[in-house]
């Protein structure tokens, strides 16, 4: 089984819907980016990363390039890691009431233009050909990892801190869920 590690991306400058709808990091989450590089790269060879995958979104690719950089290698930027999609019909001012109705309740019951609960499983998916890769991803996008490998139908399988590392194994085809990663103490909205 080879290691792969699912990483939320660090602090951001800003939060949703604010004035950058795509922001970076900030200080604290530039360090976070940092000490993440630096917990992938103390790892046994045999354990560490060769590969680094990001969401399209600023704050994970952001969070992803000193760890790139460290293994020279290219950030390969794969929008299914990206953040849970939002209702086309949903104004910026709704998405916020929508995520925290999301959040209570089962991927089956999340109401929008897709099957929310076949969303997580096609992240999943995704991941398992992934052996020997750093994802930088997004809080839903984890959940809906865990979640699923869980075998739990609630949103919030649990509360990823910023820059969390959760460690999964691959055989390429099946996913495995070795550990956790730190949980925040606070909630995200």
């Amino acid at each position: 089984m080879d290691r792969l590690y699912l990483i939320r991306h660090g602090k951001p400058s800003a939060t949703w819907g604010g004035d950058d709808d795509d922001p970076g990091l900030d200080e604290t989450g530039q360090a976070q980016a940092r000490a993440a590089r630096d917990w992938l790269l103390a790892l046994p060879p045999a354990e560490r990363p060769t590969k680094v995958v990001s969401s399209p979104l600023r704050r994970c690719r952001e969070t992803a390039e000193p760890t790139a950089e460290a293994l020279g290698v290219a950030i390969e930027v794969d929008p299914r890691v990206g953040e849970i999609p939002t209702p086309a019909a949903l104004s910026v001012d709704e998405r916020g009431p929508w995520l925290r109705k999301s959040f209570a309740g089962t991927w089956a019951e999340i109401e929008g233009d897709l099957d929310y609960d076949a969303w997580r499983g096609e992240i999943a998916a995704s991941l398992a050909a992934r052996g020997h890769t750093a994802v930088f991803s997004h809080y839903v996008a984890t959940n809906a990892v865990v979640s699923q490998l869980l075998g739990v139908p609630q949103v919030l399988a649990f509360r990823p801190d910023h820059a969390s590392i959760t460690v999964l194994e691959t055989d390429g085809e099946r996913l495995t869920l070795v550990e956790k990663g730190r949980e925040a103490t606070t909630g995200v909205l």
